[in-house]
């Protein structure tokens, strides 16, 4: 496909896409306008009828669990996307040799980062769990501790090095993360269906409000993308980093290893 049919597709999609854009943007409330009584019915029902006092969470994973479920599908599809570009261009081929620029001082890695790096990286991963496993009773959720584990993982790098990266990321867990996150929240919504509910309704006890196991099936949702979502980043991050590798073959003449 050439550059100017591309455009033009895209100016035909644009085309297409305007009235329904206008339409839904003049339905939009004026700027300044209060919408509270959304919010307001929201804390009415969601504490009594599905025990949490995250109601963030409960529209996310309950209310509009149907669109979360198709937000989730989309990371995965754009993170899919970006590792088979990247891959396409570099290959499968992994190696511990840096490229280095010409005439670029390789600077060492100081103790205050490495220290600094190893008392972060455990206390982050920690706070991540916290936000992942506390979506229904305080703010946080799935993609909030999933984007702060992938974080503490990426600590890994800056105070190990990549070679220390390397021995403790695996690739292939990555992808079993995030692909079984994303497959664990799809079997939420199917698995009601068997037992004669709606796409995903809740099916587990509810617990007690404001307890940690609280919320019914919107806890096994938030696990789902919680692994989906630091398994998902945590592989791009991989991915960026292979890309800074030196190739068997090097493209460029000025190339050397560090």
């Amino acid at each position: 496909m050439t550059p100017r049919l591309r455009i033009g597709l895209l100016a035909l999609a644009g085309l297409a896409l305007l009235p329904g854009t206008a339409a839904v943007t003049a339905g939009l409330p004026a700027f300044g306008a209060t919408i509270a009584e959304y919010g307001a019915r929201i804390n009415a029902i969601a504490p009594g009828e599905r025990h949490v006092a995250n109601m963030v969470s409960a529209i996310n994973f309950d209310l509009r669990g149907l669109d979360t479920l198709g937000e989730e599908f989309m990371l995965l599809a754009a993170i899919t996307g970006t590792v088979v570009l990247l891959r396409g261009r570099r290959g499968e081929g992994i190696t511990e040799r840096a490229m280095r620029r010409p005439g670029r001082a390789v600077i060492p890695r100081s103790d205050a980062v490495v220290l600094a790096c190893r008392i972060a990286g455990p206390l982050t991963a920690l706070f991540g769990l916290y936000v992942v496993v506390h979506a229904t009773v305080t703010p946080g959720g799935g993609f909030q501790g999933g984007v702060i584990l992938a974080t503490a993982t990426l600590l890994i790098y800056l105070g190990e090095g990549y070679a220390g990266w390397r021995d403790a990321v695996r690739s292939h867990w990555l992808d079993a993360m995030e692909g079984g996150g994303a497959l664990l929240f799809t079997f939420c919504g199917l698995v009601p269906m068997l037992f004669g509910a709606a796409f995903m309704q809740n099916i587990l006890p509810l617990g007690t409000f404001r307890d940690l196991f609280s919320g019914g099936l919107m806890l096994v949702e938030n696990l789902g993308v919680g692994m989906a979502v630091a398994g998902g980043f945590t592989q791009l991050f991989l991915e960026f980093m292979e890309e800074t590798r030196e190739a068997d073959q090097p493209d460029e003449p000025g190339e050397e290893t560090a």
